[in-house]
């Protein structure tokens, strides 16, 4: 049973999002009953001790809309009353650094 509970629990799509110091991932995952869902993972890199921390929220698509609908509120709201500059980050072969696409310096991830 264990085999069939694992198999069941697979990601069925997968998409990593780097962003400069987290690493964002968003994966589709199918209950028992092959109902999918979304896991959204942020992992970012403890300085003290290189270990990842990782904080993860289940997102079930009952409620994607009012989900998307909070999220774009929230984030209209600080568009409007800040400047927001989103960054690109352009990664080297070596993993462990970033480069930001309109900077000049590296930086650990």
């Amino acid at each position: 049973m264990g085999d069939f509970e694992n198999r069941e629990r697979e990601e069925v799509f997968s998409k990593k999002v780097r962003a400069g110091k987290r690493t964002y991932f968003f994966d589709v995952k199918a209950t028992r009953s092959n109902d999918y869902y979304v896991t959204i993972t942020e992992s970012k890199k403890r300085l003290e001790d290189g270990v990842f921390i990782k904080h993860k929220i289940f997102l079930y698509k009952e409620d994607f809309e009012k989900f998307a609908e909070g999220l774009m509120g929230t984030i209209d709201y600080i568009k409007e009353h800040q400047e927001v500059v989103e960054k690109r980050y352009e990664y080297s072969d070596a993993p462990e650094t970033a480069k930001a696409a309109d900077e000049d310096f590296s930086f650990e991830i």
